[in-house]
């Protein structure tokens, strides 16, 4: 299947704004031949390419090498942007309240009994000691959620400061939240019902794992203040995205496009469609981009 779903492009695109994970990246994690081309053509063309993912900057190794004019991304759901032509430095944090985030955990507690939490620093992660794991973060500190979050610190936002990994004055960028038995969408619900006067809460996970941002945080958001800076409108804008955590920017782009793999409001939500992330799907509707200028 190569097929898309007719979706009108603008007549001269000034920005792609991609997800990773399900969007761009196929299962393996390993960026074919036919994306890194496509990406590689459409800054030729005069195209920048944004990486918008939920990943922290750590965790970009997996496109680091395939940034070109631009070299920023937009990580952990719009609350870092980083720069991949340096190491993956941050250069922008938009942090979740150390007490807010306390209030979202005590609320969670209370609606949802046996929720387990993660801290997201811009230093690195820590968990909960019944959290579930990842991989790429063997080294993790582990305490409760109330013991990570007592710092009210939140000075520490100055994104070029020097911290040790997981030191408890560094700014919160993303709080996870797990549940082993409630549904992804009706934890969702759950969360943004008991606590979401206090932080912004999506998911990009299969399971019941929920992330939490500070308030007006989404990638949408800070996409659009990072297009702001380049004098790009969001009509310059073609989007790609396939799960919760894209809906805000499918929607804020002028041109959107959901995954074949894409979560149901998802593919309801944007303006096309094309073939999944292990059909280079992304790739697909560049190269048509470029077709077209």
């Amino acid at each position: 299947m190569t097929s898309t779903d007719a979706s009108p492009l603008p007549a001269r695109p000034r920005l792609i704004a991609t997800d990773l994970d399900g969007t761009l990246l196929p299962d393996d994690k390993v960026v074919s031949a036919r994306t890194i081309a496509a990406l590689a053509n459409a800054e030729k063309a005069g195209v920048e390419v944004f990486f918008v993912t939920g990943r922290p900057p750590r965790w970009m190794d997996v496109v680091s090498a395939h940034v070109h004019g631009h070299g920023l991304a937009i990580c952990a759901n719009g609350a870092v942007v980083a720069d991949l032509h340096d190491g993956g430095k941050v250069v922008r944090v938009r942090p979740l309240p150390r007490d807010a985030a306390r209030d979202v955990v005590q609320a969670l507690r209370d609606a949802a009994p046996g929720t387990t939490f993660a801290v997201e620093l811009t230093t690195g992660i820590s968990y909960e000691p019944g959290y579930p794991r990842f991989d790429l973060d063997p080294g993790a500190t582990i305490d409760t959620a109330e013991e990570l979050l007592q710092d009210d610190a939140d000075a520490t936002t100055d994104p070029t400061a020097a911290s040790a990994p997981g030191e408890s004055g560094a700014p919160v960028v993303k709080l996870l939240a797990y549940h082993p038995d409630l549904t992804p969408d009706g934890f969702l619900t759950l969360a943004r019902t008991v606590a979401g006067d206090r932080a912004e809460f999506t998911r990009s996970s299969p399971s019941a794992l929920l992330e939490v941002s500070g308030l007006g945080v989404s990638k949408a958001s800070t996409l659009a203040l990072c297009c702001a800076e380049r004098g790009i409108s969001s009509d310059e804008v073609v989007a790609f995205g396939d799960m919760p955590n894209d809906l805000e920017m499918l929607s804020w782009a002028g041109t959107s496009y959901a995954m074949g793999n894409a979560h149901p409001d998802v593919l309801a939500a944007a303006s096309g469609r094309t073939v999944t992330n292990n059909e280079d799907g992304v790739a697909v509707i560049i190269e048509q981009i470029l077709a077209r200028l």
